[in-house]
């Protein structure tokens, strides 16, 4: 059980990746996704689509898109830009009969950014369906970006309070009056 900030919005999709076989002494083949299912298919989980000379492709699995309401703004950014995209998060996976798992999918360009930025995912952007636009869209007018960010104003500084005032002495024994004469003593 996940528990969800309020006004977030969810939507399952599915992952197709090909996998390629490149000419290079390091690897025998690259993944990279080609196509995004809506909904929820019903094939298993690494179900072969389709091949041909020299590539496959897989239905790597699902994955759930979230739109969370203090994310407008980027999501803004990736439909305001060229071609919007739906990023899909790879991970090596030595233990998998394919050596990499599908890990995740977002249409936020700065959780994008923060996956690629750890060197542990293989993070590969591809087209946004119209339906996911249609969405991503509605959303956006739903939650409206946060307002702008103001900066405060400061309170000015009072000169007169930071001002130098005379050193005030304590007098000394003034609960006893006799011992305030050294002289005496």
């Amino acid at each position: 059980m996940s528990i969800k900030p309020p006004g977030t919005e969810t939507r399952s999709i599915g992952i197709v990746l090909e996998r390629r076989k490149v000419d290079n002494p390091w690897i025998d083949h690259s993944w990279r996704p080609v196509q995004i299912l809506l909904g929820q298919p019903a094939s298993p989980r690494w179900t072969r689509l389709a091949a041909g000379d020299g590539w496959e492709w897989y239905f790597a699995g699902q994955a759930e898109l979230a739109l969370y309401r203090h994310e407008t703004e980027n999501y803004q950014f990736n439909l305001d830009s060229t071609q919007p995209s739906i990023w899909v998060f790879l991970r090596q996976d030595g233990e998998s009969e394919h050596g990499i798992e599908l890990f995740g999918a977002t249409v936020d360009p700065g959780e994008a950014q923060a996956h690629n930025d750890t060197g542990d995912d293989l993070v590969e952007s591809i087209a946004m369906p119209d339906d996911i636009v249609a969405w991503v869209s509605g959303y956006i007018q739903s939650h409206p970006p946060a307002r702008p960010y103001r900066k405060r104003k400061r309170t000015r500084a009072d000169p007169e309070a930071l001002a130098l005032r005379p050193r005030v002495r304590p007098r000394l024994y003034e609960s006893d009056p006799l011992r305030q004469m050294p002289e005496d003593e």
